[in-house]
C-alpha cells in the first residue's frame, strides 16, 4: 500500500486535509472507496482497514472533516466546526469525490460513512446518491423521533448560554457520555466504542479524539438528523442504489440494533431494491476497530466485489 495525502478547499473556505491509500503496482485495481468518519475521531484511524482495501484493489480516500484531526490543526481548535456544520460536512464531502472522480475514470465510487459520518452519508444519498454506485453505512441508526427535538431545543438553549462556538460539557453528557452507561462496571469512559481494550486506549491516547465539542455543532448535528429522516429526504434516495448497512447488536447509537433495523426499514419501505444489513453479536460502536475485525473486513470485502 502506498500513502500519499493533499488538501483541497471545502466550503467556506476551510483547508480539508485528505488521506489517500493506492494498492500496490502489481494489484488490479477495482474500484474506490470514499470515507466518512464518526464524530471526535480523524480518517488515520481507518488505515488498518484501508491497507486491507488496498489488498483487494480498491483506492481509498478518507477526508479529516472540519473541526477534526488535521484539518482542525491545532488541538485547541478540535470541535469547532464552524457555521452550517453537517450541511458544510456534506458539502466537502461531495467535493472530495469530484477531485475523486478526476483522478479515477471509470473506476466505481462506494461510499462509507461510520457513526456521524453515516448520518452525513444518509443525507448525502438523498443528494448525490444517482453519482455512486454503493454505500455503506455503520454505526448508524434511523428515526430517533421526540429525542432529537428535545436535544436541539437544549443545544439551543446552551448555545445562547455559553455561545454557539463554547464548548458544551452538558451536550457532551447528554448524547455521548450516556453511551458508556450500557457497559456499567467500566473499563473507560470509552468503552462503548469496543470490545478491543487495544484500540479503546488508543482511542484515548490519541489527542485529537475524544474532545468535547462546541454547542453549535451538537445543534447542526441534531438538525441534520432530524432532516434526513424526514419523508422527503427518504424519497430522494435512489431506489436502485446498493446499500449495505452493518452494526453491533451492543451498539448504544443504533439502539442495540433496534435503531439499524428502523432504518433498514424505512429504505425497504420507500422501494430501496437492493439493501441488505449484519448485526454482529457482542458488537459495539465502532465494527471497524472490533475484536472481529477480520469477519467484519471479509463481509465488506466480499459486498464490494459483489457490486463493483
Amino acid at each position: 500500500m502506498r500513502s500519499e495525502s493533499f488538501m483541497f478547499k471545502g466550503k467556506y473556505e476551510i483547508n480539508i486535509f485528505v488521506y489517500k491509500w493506492v494498492p500496490n503496482e502489481n494489484i488490479e485495481l477495482k474500484g474506490i472507496v470514499q470515507i466518512a468518519h464518526g464524530m471526535a475521531e480523524t480518517a488515520i484511524r481507518y488505515e488498518k482497514f484501508a491497507e486491507v482495501l488496498t489488498d483487494n484493489g480498491f483506492i481509498v480516500y478518507a477526508n479529516d472533516h472540519r473541526g477534526h484531526g488535521k484539518t482542525a490543526g491545532k488541538i485547541e481548535k478540535v470541535g469547532d466546526l464552524g457555521e452550517d456544520s453537517f450541511n458544510s460536512m456534506v458539502d466537502d464531502m461531495h467535493e472530495l469525490n469530484k477531485i475523486i472522480k478526476n483522478e479515477n475514470v471509470r473506476l466505481p465510487i462506494f461510499l462509507l460513512g461510520h457513526s456521524m459520518g453515516s448520518f452525513l452519508t444518509q443525507k448525502y444519498i438523498s443528494l448525490y446518491g444517482n453519482e455512486l454506485n454503493g454505500v455503506m453505512l455503520t454505526g448508524t441508526c434511523g428515526k430517533k423521533g421526540i429525542i432529537t427535538d428535545i436535544g436541539r431545543l437544549i443545544a439551543k438553549c446552551d448555545s445562547k448560554r455559553i455561545g454557539r462556538n463554547g464548548k458544551s460539557i452538558l451536550l457532551n453528557k447528554l448524547i455521548i457520555g450516556r453511551n458508556n452507561n450500557f457497559f456499567n462496571p467500566s473499563r473507560t469512559a470509552f468503552d462503548w466504542l469496543s470490545r478491543d481494550n487495544k484500540e479503546v486506549d488508543k482511542y484515548i491516547d490519541d489527542p485529537y479524539c475524544g474532545t468535547i465539542f462546541t454547542a453549535g455543532f451538537f445543534y447542526d448535528l441534531l438538525s441534520g438528523i432530524k432532516e434526513i429522516a424526514s419523508e422527503i429526504e427518504i424519497k430522494s434516495v435512489p431506489k436502485d442504489l446498493p446499500i449495505y448497512i452493518f452494526a453491533g447488536d451492543k451498539d448504544p447509537v443504533g439502539e442495540n440494533g433496534r435503531g439499524v433495523i428502523k432504518l433498514v426499514k424505512t429504505y425497504n419501505k420507500h422501494g430501496v431494491k437492493d439493501l441488505i444489513y449484519k448485526l454482529y453479536k457482542d458488537g459495539r460502536h465502532e465494527m471497524l476497530h472490533e475484536t472481529n475485525t477480520e469477519e467484519v473486513f471479509y463481509d465488506v470485502i466480499q459486498w464490494l466485489k459483489a457490486h463493483r
